[in-house]
């Protein structure tokens, strides 16, 4: 990034009311390389991208903790691919 100050990704967007799991979802997006997420591609199927993520539960969803709901592969891939904007990757 060429600013100096980063965004603050647990709070993107702001215009969106968010509980505890957006917060959390954004956070673990945070913590991903720029390298790892630049390997993330929209074209592929939902089962690549929870492989290429490694942690999904059996049933589905992200494995988070301190959550309020359970963020499913369509709602993790709309906040990863904001995300992925977000930092300009």
């Amino acid at each position: 990034m060429t600013d100096t100050m980063e965004p603050n990704y647990e709070a993107h967007p702001n215009t969106l009311a968010m509980d505890e799991t957006d917060i959390n979802v954004r956070a673990y997006f945070s913590r991903i390389t720029d390298e790892r997420l630049r390997e993330y591609s929209s074209e592929w199927p939902d089962k690549r991208v929870i492989e290429w993520d490694g942690n999904f539960r059996s049933d589905g969803a992200l494995m988070l903790v301190c959550c309020e709901r359970d963020i499913e592969i369509v709602e993790y891939r709309s906040i990863l691919e904001e995300h992925i904007k977000l930092r300009a990757l």
